[in-house]
């Protein structure tokens, strides 16, 4: 079932809620108590933060919910609607893991490959003793957040890979990386043979339906695009990057970043047959192959044990998780995926700001977009209310 609430004017309430505790009780169709707790908890936040637009998609035991706010182009007044573009940034890493997950359901390759297989390039340097779980899981030796600003194409790429060195034993340290999980992705296109935007729409975009997910957004959806805002107001969309598409690109509106969760909420990723690959693939993904705190790291994604404190996924989303290398504790055998735990992922752009986050167990899912950068433990405390209260869960 799918329930669509609409607040285009930004300031519907001007009351903050705040829920030390409190909690809401729902009958099978909570559509006015849902909306009364979406209004209030998302208008002060767009008010704190300056944020132009938002989209919330909410998941509920099967049912779909969403909630549109504000504007997606300031000058034109255009409102935020269902289809509505945001820039997803780094939740781009989890449609990139499922790839690699169906490359190694359907036999394409393995994760416990060298990165250097099959690739001449490659081979002789540092990356013959790298995974591919490693580049996807960030612990490779300290790949770094973004690459330098000299390397601009393919070639000057693969000349930064032969040249790297680890900083650490490949397997010890956490660094979250786009060059790291990037590099996975398209060393997954190279094995099956095809551009990774092209095997991206095949193996995941139409498998799952979704019509709304988009590296280069067609001329026809150009007017669902929203635009960015920079600190100053300025109207921004991300720059092409290398290996963009496969660390931070893609755009996308809310309902379709719920597909994606919804799958993985009902994902077994139980071997039965070939039609049941995608399946495999996204239970890869949520299966844990770090210990980095508190926080299990998969491909993609990052858990929790569920329920988890906001301080605990303040503490897994911080700066210091983000821009520093963190002692990773490998997983043998990797841990598989739960039903009772907290999944989520943040996302970017220099003007938009994302969270996705579900708990299986309680089949509860939820999409935050924004075309504004605001602060990420705004995101996760936004999600962490609403998620409490319809849980009824601390």
């Amino acid at each position: 079932m799918h329930k669509r609430f609409s607040a285009q004017t930004y300031l519907i309430m001007a009351t903050t809620l705040l829920f030390s505790g409190s909690t809401w009780g729902f009958n099978e169709t909570p559509s006015t108590d849902l909306e009364s707790l979406l209004n209030e908890t998302m208008t002060p936040l767009m008010e704190q933060h300056r944020i132009p637009g938002m989209a919330v998609a909410l998941s509920l035991h099967g049912q779909r919910h969403y909630f549109n706010y504000g504007l997606a182009d300031q000058e034109t007044s255009t409102p935020v609607t269902d289809e509505t573009l945001f820039e997803l940034g780094s939740i781009s890493k989890v449609f990139t893991a499922a790839l690699t997950g169906y490359a190694q359901a359907s036999g394409a390759l393995s994760l416990s490959d060298p990165a250097s297989h099959r690739i001449p390039a490659l081979e002789g340097s540092a990356l013959d003793e790298v995974t591919l779980l490693e580049l996807g899981t960030y612990t490779a030796g300290e790949l770094p957040l973004q690459f330098p600003e000299t390397v601009k194409n393919e070639t000057q790429m693969m000349d930064y890979y032969r040249q790297w060195q680890p900083a650490s034993p490949p397997g010890s340290q956490r660094l979250y990386s786009n060059p790291s999980i990037g590099l996975m992705g398209y060393l997954t296109s190279q094995r099956l043979g095809q551009p990774f935007e092209d095997l991206m729409q095949e193996a995941v975009f139409e498998p799952l339906g979704l019509e709304h997910t988009h590296f280069q957004v067609p001329a026809a959806q150009q007017r669902h695009y929203a635009y960015g805002y920079s600190k100053e107001d300025e109207p921004i969309r991300v720059n092409p990057g290398v290996l963009d598409a496969q660390a931070y690109g893609l755009k996308a509106n809310a309902a379709d970043v719920l597909t994606l969760i919804e799958a993985h909420m009902s994902s077994t990723g139980l071997p039965t047959d070939e039609s049941n690959t995608l399946d495999q693939a996204l239970a890869t993904t949520r299966t844990g192959y770090f210990e980095v705190g508190a926080m299990t790291q998969g491909l993609g994604w990052e858990s929790y044990a569920y329920p988890v404190a906001l301080e605990t996924l303040l503490e897994g989303n911080s700066r210091e998780m983000i821009l520093a290398p963190n002692p990773a504790n490998r997983l043998t055998p990797p841990m598989p995926p739960r039903q009772a735990a907290y999944y989520n992922k943040t996302g970017s752009t220099n003007g938009f700001g994302g969270y996705v986050a579900f708990v299986p167990s309680e089949q509860i899912g939820i999409v935050i977009l924004a075309n504004r950068n605001y602060p990420i433990q705004a995101r996760i405390d936004t999600a962490h209310q609403l998620l409490t209260a319809l849980t009824n869960t601390p």
